[in-house]
């Protein structure tokens, strides 16, 4: 009995001395009475030790003890310890240090999740590179047979399905979605980045240390590169900034003829507001009862002429750009024997009948009612127009683009041929200038098709969407006029 009396003591105390050890982790520390306490119960509860870890006041309230612990009074061990027995200094401490752990814990799993989050998207980033990487060797062709288109129009669908993706459903004045603007800035910078590697050859004279002067071929940018892709990189921004500018805005949009339901204003002006076009996918601008205020007319006026300006001047260097390019051989076979019998004998005898022509005064006579109509008339004077050229310059059959631009300033300008090709490039230019959402008349399209100048189809592609973006933008203001006005005269 003694033995276990013994054994029962010395388990006791390594019990308190290990439920101390865990009150000190935890930071807090039992009052010395409470030692003594245990000390003395000892030899009354033989057996097993007489507090657990459990019964503890941090751990569990009195209501709570074990099935295993006898009733202990108010005024027993289980009551709590006295605060003024706590060591205040070293509890505090501990206390601080283990919040600092957690925090340190919380934020370095917060940096593992973004640093999860950036591997992630790296990765998705490295997928798209390959797919854009595999078209751009297949050519589109994924059955890996050959059949593919060239590179130079792999490249230019690309840039025209990127600005379908970013642009295609974005039909209102409003700041473009930040991550549609991330993704329209990164995939043309990838896009655009082959531009950077097609270089022309000069000389340049260089002197050595001996005064010996050399002759050496320096690379550098080729010039239509040069000129045209720092403008269409400023013209994307100004029209990217364009859009932004309308972020606080006095007028809204309504589908289906009626405001949005997140909307606080009321009332639609679909009812009264009827725009005499088909393009019934295009949301209504809605203005406050009152019409726009002077600030906002005055704002979208500004925004009308600066995308009025950035669209000349990317319709300007896609001109150019398609006007360099070589036209096709089948395009050249295609051409019909006559322009007389291509644009009409009306049109033909205006232009061959007065002394100064006028291509407007002809625009006005023709009283075109359709897009389909002005496409019709602008193809049949282009095909015309290379045909009278081609009869001007040589007499020979099929000769090659290159020669026929060789042979033009030979060419006797009082020849009937070159006097009705000058009047059928004036008045198809006058029918761009009247209807500029024209569609590609069809020696552009077969020009596209047939390009295989990597740097002219990018420069071709990126003044195209850019043009239709300036383009969408000014219909779009001009949609909100419309609506004001209509509003204005009803008030």
């Amino acid at each position: 009995m003694a033995i276990c009396r013994v054994e029962s003591c010395n388990l006791g105390k390594m019990e308190n001395l290990s439920n101390s050890d865990e009150n000190y982790d935890l930071g807090y520390q039992p009052s010395p009475s409470f030692v003594d306490q245990n000390d003395q119960s000892i030899p009354e509860t033989p057996g097993y030790s007489t507090l657990s870890g459990e019964s503890f006041v941090y751990g569990r309230t009195c209501s709570e003890t074990s099935a295993f612990s006898d009733p202990i009074d108010d005024h027993g061990c289980c009551s709590e310890a006295s605060p003024s027995h706590w060591p205040p200094t070293r509890s505090m401490a501990q206390n601080q240090a283990v919040l600092s752990r957690l925090r340190t814990k919380q934020r370095g799993s917060n940096e593992d999740e973004k640093q999860l989050d950036y591997l992630e998207s790296l990765e998705l980033e490295l997928e798209m590179m390959k797919e854009r990487f595999a078209k751009l060797l297949l050519g589109e062709d994924m059955s890996g047979s050959g059949k593919g288109v060239c590179t130079a129009v792999t490249i230019s669908n690309a840039i025209t399905n990127l600005y379908a993706t970013v642009f295609g459903q974005n039909l209102r004045l409003e700041p473009l979605n930040p991550e549609k603007k991330a993704l329209w800035k990164r995939e043309m910078d990838c896009l655009l980045s082959v531009c950077d590697y097609i270089v022309e050859f000069t000389s340049k004279s260089q002197n050595l240390s001996n005064g010996t002067a050399l002759e050496v071929m320096k690379s550098r940018p080729r010039s239509d590169i040069y000129v045209n892709l720092p403008a269409l990189r400023k013209l994307d921004a100004m029209l990217i900034e364009i859009l932004d500018s309308f972020e606080d805005r006095e007028f809204w949009y309504a589908e289906d003829g009626s405001v949005s339901s997140n909307s606080s204003r009321t009332g639609s002006f679909r009812r009264v507001v009827k725009r005499n076009d088909e393009k019934w996918w295009v949301p209504v601008p809605c203005v406050p009862p009152c019409g726009l205020s002077e600030k906002a007319r005055k704002h979208l006026r500004h925004k009308r002429d600066c995308a009025n300006q950035i669209h000349k001047a990317a319709m300007a260097i896609n001109s150019s750009v398609l006007a360099e390019m070589e036209i096709p051989d089948s395009y050249v076979a295609s051409l019909p024997k006559s322009g007389r019998a291509s644009i009409g004998e009306s049109i033909y005898r205006f232009m061959l009948g007065t002394e100064k022509f006028c291509p407007d005064y002809l625009l006005d006579c023709l009283s075109i009612a359709s897009e389909h109509e002005a496409l019709e008339l602008a193809d049949s004077v282009e095909a015309s127009m290379y045909t009278w050229r081609r009869k001007a310059c040589i007499k020979h059959s099929k000769p090659s683009w290159g020669m026929v631009k060789e042979l033009m300033s030979d060419v006797d300008l009082s020849d009937k041929n070159h006097i009705l090709a000058e009047r059928a490039e004036s008045l198809l230019f006058a029918l761009k200038q009247r209807y500029p959402e024209l569609s590609q008349t069809s020696l552009d399209t077969c020009k596209i098709q047939h390009n295989r100048d990597v740097g002219q189809a990018i420069l071709e592609s990126y003044s195209r969407v850019l043009e239709g973006l300036a383009f969408n933008i000014v219909a779009w203001i001009e949609d909100v006029f419309f609506v004001d006005r209509a509003v204005t005269s009803q008030e």
